[in-house]
Formats: structure tokens, sequence, C-alpha cells
């Protein structure tokens, strides 16, 4: 019995290609550039599943053109937006994710964004660089600190949640905005507040909220405006949460203190791009889950979703399980 054929979009880490190779017929995009549209649609002809990453926008038309056997569609990733999954379920296409494996990896990086920029690492690295390092200054390179400090988070799921644990250990007050979130948890020191309170009292705003039409550029001159001058703007989510022209406007004049994005808009950000032009930015190419534990977890879930939709049996992780109905 001939195994299913399914499209793999790029290469995944091995823990989940082994597992895909024993069930499918894969065939593997092996460029480290995601395939074209073009491309796309040529190689998920016949398919009947389709593993695809954040890079790839999977909508009616892919669907179509795969053809009606198509079974699934199992994203490497926990957001799901790249994916119409509207018209996936029109079709009784399940749709699975990863979600909870990058929960910690993203909490830690960022973190780790808030104290790079916010103690200004990278920008003393290049300070050491340019042979400017003559002697100790106690003017030099000033930064913030994180203890005793506010931190605001931008949507308290699992991601937000996990930030207001690691605030703990630096004694920051944890103020939350989350439409979905809107009772204290007895478990966590965080506090639910309005938007507006959020912008105007944090000295460090986290971004976790998932890219909607009414998060798109949810951070704007008007958001930025709110901020206090000390501020910094760290964006773990979605690039489009934040308007990149406004955000430029703020940190070159500096209105805010800085900012830290692993996500931008768009990706990848363009080399003449205004914002690589400021020292009080700090920007990573969508790296936050890049353990080599999670990517592997994602590789794994995302591999599972993938076998038992071919399969016809229920996604471990299903976005869309009404499909099941």
């Amino acid at each position: 019995m001939s195994k299913p054929k399914v499209f793999v979009t790029r290469l995944i880490p091995e823990k989940g290609l082994e597992l895909i190779r024993d069930s499918c017929d894969m065939d593997l995009w092996q460029a480290e550039l995601p395939p074209s549209r073009e491309e796309l649609l040529q190689h998920v002809r016949g398919v009947d599943g389709l593993l695809c990453l954040l890079t790839e926008q999977i909508d009616g038309e892919v669907m179509d053109e795969a053809g009606p056997q198509l079974k699934v569609i199992s994203n490497h990733a926990v957001g799901f937006d790249n994916i119409d999954v509207m018209a996936a379920t029109t079709r009784k296409i399940p749709v699975g994710n990863t979600p909870e494996v990058l929960t910690d990896a993203t909490a830690d990086f960022a973190f780790a964004l808030m104290m790079a920029v916010t103690r200004r690492i990278p920008e003393g690295e290049r300070y050491i660089h340019a042979g400017k390092w003559k002697t100790w200054g106690p003017l030099t390179l000033l930064g913030g600190e994180l203890t005793g400090a506010t931190l605001g988070l931008i949507g308290f799921g699992r991601i937000g949640k996990a930030m207001a644990r690691r605030a703990v250990g630096f004694e920051m007050r944890v103020i939350y905005y989350d439409p979905n979130e809107t009772k204290p948890n007895p478990d966590l020191k965080a506090s639910p507040v309005d938007f507006e309170t959020l912008l105007e009292e944090s000295d460090y705003v986290s971004l976790h909220a998932p890219l909607t039409p009414d998060t798109h550029h949810l951070i704007d001159s008007e958001a930025l405006s709110k901020m206090k001058s000390n501020a910094v703007l760290v964006n773990t989510s979605r690039g489009p949460v934040v308007d990149p022209e406004a955000l430029y406007e703020a940190l070159k004049e500096k209105r805010i203190f800085g900012a830290g994005l692993d996500v931008t808009e768009p990706e990848p950000l363009p080399l003449d791009s205004p914002l690589l032009t400021l020292d009080n930015i700090v920007i990573t190419p969508h790296i936050a889950s890049a353990s080599k534990e999670t990517r592997a977890r994602m590789a794994w879930m995302a591999a599972r979703n993938l076998i038992a939709g071919v399969k016809g049996e229920p996604l471990p992780n299903c976005v869309n399980p009404q499909v099941y109905k």
C-alpha cells in the first residue's frame, strides 16, 4: 500500500522528519529561502498533507490547488495567522499548530531583549569594536534597571503568564492588559489594567498578543506617546502589532528609551529600514523560540499533527475542531 503524499515546506529538526519519513511519501523543500508562491502551488498538487511555516501563506487557492484529497494542514508554529482557517474549515480540512511548546523559550528571550536594551549590551559591544573604549567612565552607556520596575504585559496568555512568573525574581510590579483575562490570577502577582494605564505606568512594555485586525498596529504613534520617556518596548509576538514608522520616530526623538524586536514588519527587515540606523534598538531575526529543545518539540508536534491528519485521525492539536462535527 502506497504511503500518503505530503509536502513539507522547509527543513525542520530531524526529530520531526524521522516521524514523517516513516509514515509518508515526503516532498521536502530543502532551500534556505521558502518556496515562492508559484513553487508552493506546484508542490502542493496532489498531496494528502501539508506541513508549513509562518513564511507560507496558505489560503483557499493553495488548498484548491492541492486538490480535494488534502486531509490536513500542519503549521510548525503556535500562531496560525498565515493560514486562512475559515477557508480550511469550509473545506473540512483540520489545521494543526504547536501550542505551549515555545512558552518558556519565548519568555526567556523577551527578558533577554529587555535586559539587552535597558543595559545597552549590543551598543556596548559596538562601542568596543569601534575603538571608543578608552577608560572606565561613570557616565558611559548608562541604562536602566529591571529590579523594582513596572512590567506591562499586553496579552496575558501562556507566554504573558510565564513573563509574570519570571518577573518575581526581579521584584518587578506586573500589570497586564488582555480583554480575555480580566480577573486577577491568585497564583500570579499581576494585576489587570486598561490599555492606557498600562502604557502610562510601565517601565517595560512586552507584547504577547496574537495578530488580529484589532491588534494590527496596536502600538502606534498615539500609544507610544503615552509611554514613559524611560520605557522599553519589547515585541516577541508578531511584527505588525507595532507600527514601524511610529516606532522609528519615537526612538529617534528619544520619546521612549529603547526597543527590542524579535519580529518586524516586514520580515525580513530590509537593510535600508530606518530602524537599523538607530542605536537604541535591538533587532533579532525571529529567534525567540530558537532553542534546540523547543524547535525539536515543535517539529515532533507538527509531524504528529500531519501524520494523524493523513490517517484520518483527529489531530493532537487542532485549531478548528469544528471540522470533526
